[in-house]
């Protein structure tokens, strides 16, 4: 089904400089990894250095799939619905329907916003929707809020 969805479709892609953000991401992830090891390797338990091995790889898987989980977000505006899709193993499509969009907030972290990057947050009345798309333009991201709230207006008077 996600991959009849996806196929053949002409989808919006974040910026490349959204990478740099899940590069600090994922830094910081490996980071803390490698110090939860640390009190293990002090008091000298059997599986303290495995333990800090392991973090490693994991530290550096994470930053080198960094890049392709950037390529893999994506979103597409149809006629009644916005489509957001991402992940690479695990892949993520939703459907958000203009009528049901409640609130649609432009967020700014501090590495995001040294890059010139924000993300919209839509919030919706299913709290499991959860969706955000990450890495766009400042300027991108206030435009199609903008287009997303007169789009969910016209059609919430329509119900």
């Amino acid at each position: 089904m996600a991959a009849a969805l996806i196929s053949g479709q002409e989808w919006s892609r974040v910026s490349p400089r959204y990478v740099g953000v899940e590069l600090v991401s994922s830094l910081i992830t490996g980071l803390v990894l490698c110090g939860a090891t640390v009190p293990f390797i002090v008091l000298g338990t059997w599986f303290g250095w495995p333990a800090l091995a392991v973090a490693i790889v994991v530290a550096v898987l994470l930053l080198a799939l960094a890049p392709r989980r950037v390529r893999a977000i994506g979103y597409r505006m149809r006629d009644d619905d916005l489509l957001f899709t991402r992940g690479i193993m695990f892949q993520r499509v939703v459907a958000v329907p203009y009528g049901r969009m409640q609130l649609i907030d432009v967020n700014r972290g501090p590495v995001a916003r040294a890059l010139g990057l924000a993300e919209l947050k839509f919030v919706t009345a299913a709290a499991s929707t959860g969706v955000t798309i990450p890495g766009l333009p400042e300027a991108e991201a206030a435009e199609l809020r903008d287009r997303l709230v007169a789009l969910a207006e016209s059609r919430r008077a329509g119900l």
